[in-house]
């Protein structure tokens, strides 16, 4: 076992389930991001993607297909061992193995908050069937007596409205991201890794500065880049010595909060339209949106959240109109 200290943050090389059993106390971490291996022969992966493998990590390990259940539900069972109550994990996984992965979440405690497609550019050619292009992202919490940290307007405020309409608060929030994988030709990388981009969006949105972020399986090291990145606390685990070196020695060269500067700050203010008087046509157009967002099964509290940035009015404001035509909004 090899424990690396930088920036106050522990990294092991070490298999994680052991790991986590012998150095991770219970219901200690905030958030857990991680992109375990997938169980398709992934240390094989340069015989069917067409890149430079002179510039990949040597040591990838990949887990048998065979043993890919029982891998699961152990590393699983950790991961809900150390959350806290009310803390949440984002797990990305492929296809194949998936009704493993659902299978081991399943058998703990954990409960699902969403389930998000991760759509990437530049899926495997293929000749006889449909392209892969998306990754699942099982987003779950522990139960617990608190609130789980959910930062609603962390990217962008309510009242933000997208080019040509609509709330960019909302788009941001859908189930389906679309985000481009990282490309670095000629430069040394992971067989995997996961682009900046949709760790910065989980880790906005599901933890605070100086909140604890766990990755069971850091490869390249993204999340870990990402949590510093954001002034949260770190601790994870690789078992590769390969892939252990080269990662500490990009997180030595980092700068604890750098990407702080770099993120997008939402615009908050007074709502456009607050205070003004209503006109008919408004009315009108605030009866059809609300019984569009309904019946397209959005809740009543997000319906609420997405007429507020698109009329420029507050939630009160727009319960009062609705109850004018009669019942409960």
């Amino acid at each position: 076992m090899t424990e690396i200290v930088i920036h106050g943050s522990s990294f092991y090389n070490e298999d994680c389930i052991a790991g986590c059993q012998a150095h991770i106390p219970d219901a200690s971490v905030d958030l857990i991001v991680t992109d375990p291996p997938y169980g398709i022969k992934g240390d094989t992966l340069h015989k069917h993607y067409n890149r430079n493998e002179a510039f990949v990590i040597d040591g990838y390990i990949e887990v048998p297909a065979t043993a890919y259940g029982d891998f699961s539900r152990r590393w699983i069972a950790e991961a809900a061992r150390i959350l806290r109550p009310n803390g949440a994990l984002y797990l990305v996984s492929g296809y194949t193995q998936l009704y493993h992965i659902l299978d081991a979440l399943r058998a703990t405690e954990l409960v699902e908050v969403n389930h998000l497609i991760w759509k990437y550019n530049f899926g495997v050619f293929t000749r006889t069937k449909y392209v892969s292009s998306h990754y699942h992202v099982l987003y779950y919490e522990k139960p617990g007596p608190g609130k789980r940290t959910f930062n609603l307007a962390c990217r962008y405020g309510l009242q933000e409205s997208a080019p040509g309409g609509g709330s960019l608060n909302y788009r941001d929030r859908e189930d389906v991201w679309l985000i481009n994988r990282e490309y670095k030709p000629a430069q040394v990388k992971n067989k995997n890794a996961l682009p900046t981009e949709l760790l910065v969006k989980m880790l906005q949105y599901s933890s605070c500065e100086g909140d604890l972020i766990c990755d069971p399986f850091m490869g390249g090291f993204s999340t870990a880049r990402v949590a510093l990145g954001l002034n949260r606390r770190f601790v994870g685990f690789e078992l590769s010595s390969a892939a252990f070196e080269q990662g500490v020695a990009l997180i030595q060269a980092l700068t604890p909060g750098e990407l702080l500067e770099q993120v997008r700050q939402p615009q908050k203010g007074r709502l456009s339209h607050q205070g003004h008087t209503w006109s008919e046509t408004e009315i009108s157009a605030v009866y059809q949106r609300y019984d569009k967002l309904r019946v397209e099964g959005v809740t009543k509290k997000a319906a609420f959240e997405i007429l507020s940035a698109e009329f420029g009015r507050g939630r009160w404001a727009l319960e009062r109109i609705l109850r004018r035509r009669g019942g409960t909004p």
